[in-house]
């Protein structure tokens, strides 16, 4: 990190962060963050008895209870807030009313959506209304959506088009929270069980399925079996603010299994951290007629390192280190390449 990039964060220190669906698995690892940072978490969510639990971990933590069918509970939990990061799934359900909330305070929001329709539902829906407030609302600031969005970002360069980019997923496993088996079903649901892709420049919905292919991952992955068009929340993200007509993200198929298999337990911790030992390799690849531009980043735990992405998407809107307002993707709203170097402490970086 930078000097100035140091100054910048240290202003940010003893501001207050509002965090929706704090004791959730990913809210831990996001209040624990700011904590490291030195920012003041708000802890809220509809459950008292566990913002309480939570508050037990974390001595003087200020604890707000609020619901998504509350508004007024709502503006009571971002009361005095600098900004808000919402950590609760289904996003379907909670994005709305706390982006609501965000604009009636005042505040930039953060989530950390993977649900694909409810990316599509903040683009489409608050698109003006947080432009006119002059507020930043980030959606997937998280793993999917947010770290495929950035690497992409980085690997194009000054470019603003390409032809097609690929996002391969190398995670070593994938056992999913009771929060991502919720957000799977209710993205079934909406979308009636169909598949879904990005081609021609807008998503498409229909029967077929996913094809098995080989993705050759750089060491020391390699040569790996991956479910093709296994698609997650970069098919939002990247196109939102790059003219790339085809946006494909792909899944190891080993992931792929755990994650449709009703038998594979939740995350378990093995470290003072809280992450669990899944690995992960994120190999971005951008064509753009005949010139292949890749990035690729590594790291340990893909719900926890959501965390040091919000929070740094936070750090940065908080001390003006932003390039836009309104709704926006990581890419958009951020500088991709010194972003990712920021995370250094999380996350093994290789730029072009």
């Amino acid at each position: 990190m930078t000097s100035a990039s140091t100054a910048a964060a240290d202003s940010a220190r003893g501001r207050k962060v509002a965090v929706f669906g704090a004791y959730g698995h990913t809210g831990r690892f996001v209040v624990a963050e700011l904590l490291d940072r030195g920012f003041v978490p708000v802890a809220s969510g509809r459950d008292a008895g566990k913002l309480d639990a939570l508050a037990a971990s974390h001595p003087g933590l200020d604890v707000r209870t609020a619901s998504v069918d509350d508004p007024a509970s709502l503006d009571r939990a971002l009361a005095g807030a600098d900004a808000v990061i919402n950590s609760a799934g289904p996003f379907a359900e909670t994005a709305a009313p706390v982006i609501e909330a965000a604009l009636r305070a005042g505040i930039p929001y953060v989530d950390v959506a993977a649900e694909i329709e409810a990316n599509v539902d903040t683009f489409a829906r608050f698109a003006e209304p947080a432009r006119a407030a002059g507020v930043p609302v980030v959606p997937a600031m998280a793993f999917f959506g947010g770290l495929g969005d950035l690497l992409v970002t980085a690997a194009m360069g000054d470019r603003t088009a390409a032809d097609e980019a690929h996002v391969a997923y190398g995670l070593s496993s994938w056992h999913p929270t009771p929060g991502t088996r919720t957000a799977g079903a209710v993205s079934r649901q909406r979308r009636d069980g169909r598949h879904v892709r990005f081609r021609d420049g807008r998503l498409q919905y229909g029967e077929a399925a996913s094809p098995t292919l080989r993705w050759n991952f750089p060491a020391p992955l390699g040569d790996r079996s991956v479910i093709g068009d296994f698609t997650m929340a970069d098919v939002v993200t990247v196109p939102s603010h790059l003219a790339v007509p085809d946006v494909r993200t792909h899944m190891a198929a080993e992931a792929a299994r755990d994650l449709s298999s009703a038998d594979t337990p939740a995350p378990a911790a093995v470290d003072a951290r809280g992450r669990s030992a899944q690995t992960f390799l994120v190999d971005v690849l951008v064509r753009a007629g005949d010139t292949e531009l890749r990035a690729v980043a590594s790291g340990q735990d893909i719900y926890a390192v959501s965390a040091p992405l919000a929070v740094e998407a936070v750090t940065r809107i908080l001390t003006g280190r932003t390039r836009t307002v309104g709704v926006a993707s990581a890419g958009a709203m951020f500088d991709a390449p010194d972003f990712l170097r920021a995370l250094s402490g999380h996350l093994s970086v290789e730029l072009p």
